[in-house]
């Protein structure tokens, strides 16, 4: 093979090589970008929450969705003071709420503890505040049995996220999918049903 041929052989391996090289570099960040972000993923991604260090009568916001979810740990008064208002309750079996079968109960939890629920009201999207004391110290009332109340227009909702009837507010705060991996770890958006 002449010393021409040779050259021109080297000269085309490196011209492929260097096109190769380059067709990667573009097809990489490419395939990249057809793939959710990081952050498009946890948006609508189940999310772990440690409920470890919630002492009773605690509550802490996780977010899921771009909702804020609240974890309630209630203590033994909390549980008891859902039976003696039944009847002031628009829902109080949660028929026509939006929750999981499994939280179709008094406590509307899988650990009747711990109440996960959305903190978002069910009239036109506000965020309920927490009136989780009972009686007068609430602003609410010497019966007040204790919950929450929406400050845009005055729904209010018991410890069990149930509305109280004639509110603003159709139904019960929706409880999302969820699942209990351990004793203190919760998983928000997925309770292994495929629906989360």
């Amino acid at each position: 093979m002449s010393d021409h041929a040779c050259e021109r052989r080297r000269l085309l391996l490196a011209t492929s090589g260097a096109g190769v090289v380059a067709a990667a570099a573009t097809a990489v960040p490419f395939v990249a970008s057809l793939t959710p972000s990081a952050r498009a993923r946890a948006a609508g991604a189940p999310v772990e929450a440690d409920v470890g260090k919630l002492q009773p009568g605690e509550m802490m916001t996780i977010e899921w969705r771009g909702k804020p979810v609240w974890v309630l740990r209630r203590t033994a008064e909390m549980l008891a003071a859902l039976e003696g208002h039944e009847d002031r309750l628009a829902d109080p079996a949660s028929s026509a709420s939006l929750q999981p079968d499994y939280t179709v109960n008094r406590a509307r939890a899988i650990n009747p503890e711990y109440l996960v629920v959305i903190g978002i009201c069910t009239h036109l999207g506000c965020s309920p505040t927490e009136r989780i004391r009972p009686g007068a110290s609430s602003g609410l009332g010497e019966d007040w049995p204790g919950g929450f109340l929406c400050p845009c227009h005055g729904s209010i909702f018991d410890l069990a996220g149930r509305v109280f009837k004639n509110q603003p507010a159709p139904t019960n705060l929706e409880i999302p999918p969820h699942t209990w991996l351990s004793a203190t770890s919760l998983l928000i958006g997925d309770d292994g049903s495929g629906t989360g």
